[in-house]
């Protein structure tokens, strides 16, 4: 069966990667049998969560690993013409290349008080002789990673004016539809419901999250495929 390697369930969503809930939530949407094994990105294929392993091979990257599921399991997007394909993957971008580091810096940089609800969820299992050290570390590399990006040469309120101007054009694209495509689910609603969930689903406070809360259609939109997908939650 399948394998599914991510980080332990913690705020009460599937998973506090936006990375890791995308590729759950496109396992349940195809239903494609899984196990889940909990871990830290120690050891993954390219040093990240989430990865699989299935048919003796590990796969990395979110990208990668719906690619290896379309072509394996079930292809959620069969049936999507070119200009939705088209759309899918320029919302992908959106969420995944620029909304994500605005959200990220929410929880490594902007506040203490953030870092310290999502240390705990992330490096709270390990001993407390170790905890503070390996956290500290990895802090660093994000908050590193964050300025390579670009991100993090912008002031705190840029950063969520341009994660505001994202979830704005989400919000239009979805409308008053139940999937953003139509009225089944794709990849890019396996995207937008780990990053959205993760915005203002989790307790990590930011005027990002706070404007993803404005915006009712979004709400309704995360709170349907939950009761949808994850009824065991």
């Amino acid at each position: 069966m399948l394998k599914l390697y991510q980080f332990k369930r913690t705020w009460g969503i599937p998973n506090l990667s936006p990375f890791c809930c995308k590729i759950e939530t496109y396992l349940r949407m195809a239903e494609i049998e899984y196990e889940i094994r909990t871990t830290l990105p120690l050891g993954a294929p390219k040093g990240k969560l989430p990865y699989i392993e299935d048919n003796s091979q590990a796969l990395g990257d979110s990208r990668f690993i719906v690619t290896y599921l379309k072509s394996a399991y079930k292809d959620l997007d069969k049936g999507l013409n070119d200009a939705e394909l088209a759309i899918s993957i320029a919302l992908q971008r959106l969420l995944e290349e620029h909304l994500f580091w605005a959200a990220l810096y929410s929880r490594w940089q902007y506040t203490d008080e953030n870092w310290q609800v999502n240390k705990q969820a992330i490096f709270g299992g390990l001993p407390p002789i170790i905890r503070n050290i390996v956290a500290s570390g990895w802090r660093r590399k994000i908050k590193l990673q964050i300025l390579g990006h670009g991100t993090g040469r912008h002031q705190a309120e840029e950063i969520f004016a341009l994660g505001k101007q994202d979830i704005e054009a989400l919000s239009a694209s979805l409308g008053n539809k139940p999937y953003f495509l139509g009225d089944r689910p794709t990849t890019l609603d396996a995207s937008a419901f780990g990053l959205l969930i993760n915005i203002t689903g989790c307790p990590i406070e930011s005027p990002l999250k706070e404007y993803g809360l404005t915006k009712n259609n979004l709400v309704n939109y995360v709170d349907r495929i939950g009761r949808a997908f994850y009824p065991d939650l």
